[in-house]
């Protein structure tokens, strides 16, 4: 198995009433109960933009630099992700499709170079 990252930049999104994100939110949550049930999901969290940074963080003669909001301007922001572990990045390109449809908006798959390290195994126990 090898882990992905399926990832959607928050301008990537349109604008959407509170009653279209609500059903996006519920179109996005089946989905992810079926990679549960098929035991893909590693983690997802759908919750950022901009108004999330807390700080950037820069390296300053050894020493952490800390400053409000993010480090650089940029015209892309991390809006959500899902980790997954399926076989292939055939497995991967199934499970971003049906989150981009139903979405509604495009997502990335980038497949990681090697296992990643964790505080948790993927049941959640510590």
């Amino acid at each position: 198995m090898t882990e992905y990252l399926i990832t959607f930049n928050d301008e990537w999104v349109p604008e959407h009433t509170a009653e279209e994100l609500r059903e996006k939110g519920t179109a996005a949550r089946a989905v992810i109960e079926e990679m549960l049930a098929e035991d893909v999901l590693i983690f997802t969290n759908g919750g950022l933009d901009r108004s999330t940074a807390v700080c950037g963080v820069e390296p300053v003669d050894g020493r952490p630099v800390f400053t409000d909001g993010p480090y650089v301007e940029t015209k892309e922001h991390l809006g959500g992700f899902a980790v997954v572990d399926v076989p292939d990045d055939e497995a991967a390109r199934y499970w971003a499709g049906r989150l981009a449809t139903v979405l509604d908006w495009p997502q990335e798959v980038h497949r990681f170079r090697g296992p990643g390290q964790a505080r948790r195994n993927g049941s959640g126990e510590k």
